[in-house]
């Protein structure tokens, strides 16, 4: 079959043949019909484990696709070596969900990755209640810009957007940010004033490094007498650094609670209801994600193109 095939760790897959998947007990054989390219499957295929034996394997985990019974799913994961960018893979029973009939294959791929990263973390890691504040940094990315939206759909009473680019904010305000910040070499002081004496109940960060630190000092800063105010930073990604320094007086001044969210903090409860939950919104249009088919012989000159908040959707046929 052809597969997007990774054989080096530091070079891009290549579209070339890859043995069909052997189904074992307690899997499924699935006719892929969409993958999308994300940053989990980059950084999947870039990682290096200290076992060359892995090589080759194919890129990708999640997708939208056939069983042999010709039900149409999305399906979580696939066993290695067999990932998603390919004309087939193999499941494991219970991973793999229904796709409405109202959402097309190429959407249901797009949507399903970010759509679960931002209702995880807002609805479970960070108990976003209604009437709460939130702020998104890196609100202009594909997951960023879907965490706007979930926020809305959970009730939220002030969505703040947080991002460079001019563009992606104008689209956050478009898809329910209620106020937005072009995050810069002012930073901290921009953010200072948004974590101001009203404050924010929730944080969900795609960005960590510089930003957070600037958001952390800001938090050391209020005036004098401000009453303590909880506030839960949920952390998702670090696409502007990997560490940050805390500074104590941050945690000895407010009710903060850092922690993450990514596969290892989900149950299989609540990435069930997540799912079920994006598919939902996204079936009655409350939930939208960009979106752009390529063909999956085009995989090695996509894999590190720039998309600004769309989306890339491999389809193999």
């Amino acid at each position: 079959m052809k597969a997007a095939v990774v054989q080096s760790r530091s070079s891009p897959p290549r579209y070339t043949e890859f043995d069909e998947p052997d189904r074992r007990e307690g899997e499924e054989t699935v006719d892929v019909a969409a993958a999308a390219l994300t940053n989990f499957a980059r950084s999947s295929a870039a990682r290096t484990r200290g076992d060359p034996a892995a090589l080759p394997f194919v890129a990708g985990a999640d997708g939208v696709g056939r069983l042999g019974d010709g039900r149409r799913v999305y399906f979580l994961r696939s066993r290695a070596p067999y990932g998603s960018m390919a004309e087939q893979t193999v499941v494991p029973d219970g991973q793999a969900f229904p796709v409405p009939d109202s959402i097309d294959d190429v959407t249901a791929a797009a949507l399903m990755n970010p759509g679960i990263s931002a209702w995880t973390s807002l609805a479970d890691r960070a108990q976003l209640q209604p009437g709460q504040r939130v702020l998104i940094l890196g609100a202009t990315g594909v997951t960023g810009r879907m965490a706007v939206q979930v926020a809305r759909l959970l009730g939220a009473g002030t969505i703040i957007a947080a991002g460079r680019s001019p563009e992606g904010l104008a689209r956050a305000s478009q898809l329910g940010a209620d106020q937005t910040i072009r995050l810069d070499g002012d930073s901290a002081e921009v953010l200072a004033k948004t974590v101001g004496p009203d404050g924010v109940d929730a944080v969900i960060d795609y960005l960590w490094g510089p930003p957070v630190e600037a958001l952390l000092a800001a938090l050391t800063s209020r005036p004098a007498g401000s009453p303590s105010r909880s506030l839960r930073l949920v952390q998702v990604g670090d696409m502007a650094g990997s560490t940050i320094t805390i500074p104590s007086a941050a945690l000895r001044l407010n009710d903060l609670v850092i922690l993450g969210n990514g596969i290892g903090t989900m149950t299989k409860e609540s990435l069930s209801n997540a799912v079920n939950r994006v598919f939902d919104a996204g079936s009655a249009g409350k939930l939208v994600v960009d979106a752009e088919a390529i063909p999956l012989s085009d995989v090695e000159a996509a894999w590190h193109r720039s998309t600004s908040g769309s989306r890339l959707v491999l389809v193999p046929r």
